[in-house]
C-alpha cells in the first residue's frame, strides 16, 4: 500500500487501490477547477462584497425605492403640492390623506414625496458638480505636482479655512433664497474635499509603470488623467461622493428650515419641518414626523451605503 495523498506505482487489481485513492483525485479535480475559473474583475469583485453586506444592500434598496417614489410619489395622490384646503387642516393620516393634512390644509403625502424631489435633486447636483471641480483640480494638482501643485494646494487650504455653513448662507441672503442659489452655494467649497482625496490618490500613482510608459509615448496630460489616473482612484472617488450627497441634502433642509432655502408654492422636507413647528405642540405629530422621518433614514442610508462601497472596493481586502 502507498501512503496517504500518494498514487500507488502499480495498480493490478481493485485490492491493490488505496481507500483514499478517489478523494485525492477529486480534491485534485476541485483544484484544477478552481486555478481554470476565469477570476472575476475588480468591480465584479465589489459588487460580490457590496451584496454580502446586509446594511448597506439595505440603505442601497431603500435610497432606490425612494428615488423611485420620489418620481410617481406625487402622481398617485389626487391633491397638488400647493393646493390649500382650510376645512381640512390638521387632518390625521386616513385613506383619503395617507399623511394627513398641514396647517393650511395641503396633502402631506404630496409635499413628502415633492419634497424628496427636491432634496435629492440638491444632493445629487451638488455631488456631480463637486466630482467635476474636485477631480480636474485634485488631479491637475497631483500629477503636476512641484510648484503648481504647491500654489493650487494653498488656495484649497483657504477655501478650506473658510466656515462653509457662514459661506453658503451670505451667498443665500445676496444672491436671493432659490434652488439654483443653493446648488451654487453649496458646491462654492463643497469640492475641495473631493479635490484633495483625488490629489492623494494621484500622487500615490504618477509614478507607477504604466503611466511612466504612458509618458514615455508622448501622452498628453489630459488622456493621461483620463484614462491611466482617473480609473485607479475611482473607489474612494465614488465613496466620497456617497457621502457629499447627505451633507448637501441635509444642509438644504436645514437652510429651508431657517427659512434661506426653497420658497412657497414648493416644498423640501426642510420647509415642512419648519411649518410643522408649531403644530407639533398641538399634537399634529404627523406633519414633522415624515420630514424628519425621511431625512433621518437617507441620510443614514447614504451614509452605510458609503461604509459598504468603502470596504467593497478597497484592494487590500480584494481575494
Amino acid at each position: 500500500m502507498t501512503k496517504p495523498g500518494s498514487e500507488p506505482n502499480t495498480i493490478h487489481s481493485p485490492a491493490d487501490i488505496p481507500d483514499d485513492w478517489f478523494s485525492w483525485k477529486e480534491k485534485d479535480l476541485e483544484a484544477a477547477e478552481t486555478v481554470a475559473r476565469p477570476s472575476l474583475s475588480y468591480w465584479s469583485d465589489a459588487w460580490n462584497r457590496l451584496r454580502k453586506n446586509k446594511l448597506a444592500m439595505a440603505g442601497l434598496i431603500f435610497l432606490i425605492l425612494l428615488g423611485i417614489m420620489a418620481i410617481i410619489g406625487p402622481m398617485l395622490s389626487p391633491y397638488s403640492v400647493a393646493d390649500q384646503n382650510r376645512p381640512n387642516q390638521f387632518m390625521p393620516p386616513s385613506m383619503d390623506h395617507w399623511f394627513g393634512t398641514d396647517s393650511l390644509g395641503r396633502d402631506v403625502f404630496t409635499r413628502t414625496w415633492f419634497g424628496a424631489r427636491i432634496s435629492l435633486f440638491v444632493g445629487l447636483m451638488a455631488a456631480l458638480i463637486d466630482f467635476t471641480v474636485g477631480v480636474i483640480y485634485g488631479g491637475i494638482a497631483g500629477y503636476k505636482g512641484g510648484r503648481t501643485d504647491s500654489v493650487m494646494m494653498r488656495i484649497i487650504e483657504v477655501l478650506y479655512g473658510l466656515p462653509y455653513l457662514l459661506v453658503v448662507i451670505l451667498l443665500l441672503v445676496v444672491m436671493g433664497p432659490s434652488l439654483t442659489t443653493i446648488i451654487i452655494a453649496l458646491s462654492v467649497t463643497g469640492w475641495v474635499g473631493m479635490a484633495r482625496i483625488v490629489r492623494g490618490q494621484v500622487l500615490q500613482i504618477k509614478n507607477l509603470e504604466f503611466v511612466l510608459a504612458s509618458q514615455s509615448f508622448g501622452t498628453k496630460t489630459p488622456r493621461i488623467i483620463r484614462k491611466n489616473l482617473l480609473p485607479n482612484t475611482m473607489g474612494p472617488i465614488i465613496v466620497q461622493m456617497t457621502l457629499t450627497v447627505p451633507t448637501a441634502i441635509f444642509a438644504e433642509a436645514f437652510l429651508s428650515f431657517l427659512g434661506l432655502g426653497i420658497q412657497f408654492p414648493y416644498a423640501s422636507w426642510g420647509v415642512m419641518a419648519n411649518d410643522a413647528l408649531g403644530a407639533i405642540l398641538s399634537g399634529n405629530w404627523w406633519t414633522l414626523f415624515f420630514p424628519a422621518f425621511f431625512i433621518s433614514f437617507t441620510m443614514f442610508a447614504f451614509n452605510v451605503l458609503g461604509d459598504g462601497l468603502q470596504d467593497a472596493l478597497d484592494p487590500k481586502l480584494r481575494r
